[in-house]
This record gives C-alpha cells, sequence and structure tokens, in this order.
C-alpha cells in the first residue's frame, strides 16, 4: 500500500467516524432523554432534576417519576421549558431568535446523511469517485459548521439568561454532543483535505506512468 492509498483510506476513516458523531448529535433529547447539547441543571430541587436540549425537542428529566419531553419536531420553543420551572425572563427578540435557531438544527443529520455519502464515495479508488467524494466531503464540512454555528447561538441565549438572570441552584453548561459536532466539523475538514490531495497525487502519478510507457 502506498503512501497516498493510505492517507486516502485513513480520510475515509475519519469521514465514517464523523457521520458517527454526527448522527450521535441527530438523536438528543427528545430521541435520547439525558443526551443533550445543553443541559440546565436544578440542584436543590425535589421536582425537576435537569432540563436537556436537543436537536428536535428538549426533555424536563424529573427527579422523582416520569420525564416530560416534547414531541420530535423541527423548529421548537427552546424558552418554554424554563418558564414552565423557573422565573428566568426572555425578552420577545431572545425567544424568537432561539426558536428560529432551532429550525436550523435539522442541518444536523443532512450533514450525517452528506457525511455517509461522502464515506461511501471514498471506498472506490477511482479519480471521478475520489473527486466526487472530496466535494461531497467539502460541502458536509460547511453544513457541518453552519449547524454548529446555531448551536452556539440558540442555546448561548439560553446559556447566558439561566446563568446571568436565574436562581443560584439553577446552572446551564454545555451538553457532552455540543463537542461533538465540533470534532465532526474537524474530522470531516481533515478528510476532505486528505482525499482532495491524495486524488490528485494519484492522477499525476497516473499520468507520469502513461508517459513513461510512451517513451518506450
Amino acid at each position: 500500500m502506498g503512501v497516498g492509498t493510505f492517507f486516502h483510506y485513513f480520510g475515509t476513516v475519519l469521514l465514517l467516524a464523523a457521520t458517527a458523531l454526527l448522527i450521535v448529535v441527530s438523536v438528543t433529547a427528545p430521541v435520547v432523554n439525558d443526551l443533550s447539547i445543553l443541559k440546565v441543571d436544578f440542584s436543590g430541587s425535589n421536582a425537576v432534576d435537569r432540563i436537556t436540549y436537543g436537536t428536535f425537542g428538549y426533555c424536563i428529566i424529573h427527579s422523582n417519576g416520569p420525564d416530560t419531553c416534547t414531541s420530535s419536531h423541527v423548529g421548537y420553543d427552546a424558552t418554554a421549558a424554563l418558564a414552565q420551572v423557573t422565573q428566568v425572563s426572555f425578552s420577545k427578540g431572545d425567544r424568537d431568535s432561539a426558536k428560529v435557531l432551532t429550525r436550523v438544527l435539522i442541518l444536523h443529520p443532512i450533514a450525517a446523511g452528506l457525511t455517509f455519502l461522502a464515506f461511501l464515495l471514498c471506498l472506490g479508488t477511482s479519480f471521478l469517485g475520489s473527486f466526487v467524494a472530496s466535494l461531497f466531503s467539502f460541502l458536509a464540512f460547511v453544513v457541518t459548521l453552519v449547524a454548529m454555528a446555531c448551536d452556539f447561538a440558540a442555546f448561548g441565549i439560553i446559556k447566558h439568561a439561566v446563568n446571568s438572570r436565574g436562581p443560584n441552584n439553577v446552572v446551564a453548561r454545555w451538553g457532552p454532543t455540543v463537542w461533538c459536532i465540533l470534532v465532526a466539523a474537524v474530522l470531516t475538514l481533515i478528510a476532505t483535505v486528505l482525499v482532495f490531495i491524495t486524488c490528485c497525487a494519484g492522477r499525476s502519478k497516473k499520468r507520469r506512468a502513461h508517459r513513461s510507457k510512451a517513451d518506450y
């Protein structure tokens, strides 16, 4: 196996890893109740343990009793959960901005699909397949980057409001999956560069081989 082939398949593995991370982000609350992009912890509360925000909704995790979750849908009022269980106030602009930005979170599963398609294309070793794979990989990187920016913007509004204006026993923290999408963006970018470079290098190698045969 040549160095170029090794880097090509290394980039392919990175795309598979990025796909898995993006799938994890796509199945956050309310699909998996305790898996979150942002979580709001309540200390000393006998009723609510935490609120978990995900791609398609949120869950109110109760200390005793069943969890209360929204149905899974594109775009939701992320501030409504806090209005139910605490006195944190939001301006109309913050409420509207957070709601609009949550609609863009549909890009999480779209990015996962694009990344997986790029992975499948990378399994082929032809120049055309590798070139198209690098294009899809770059598109997946852009979509992932936009989704990540919306994550930080939408949930940053809530995090700031809770930590600055909320009760002392309520703290908002980033959930583990926000870092999953960050890592996925980095992996996809690296994979794009590797696949594109090895694609071009392979093309140049074939041209040199054809010239050598022609000389003979």
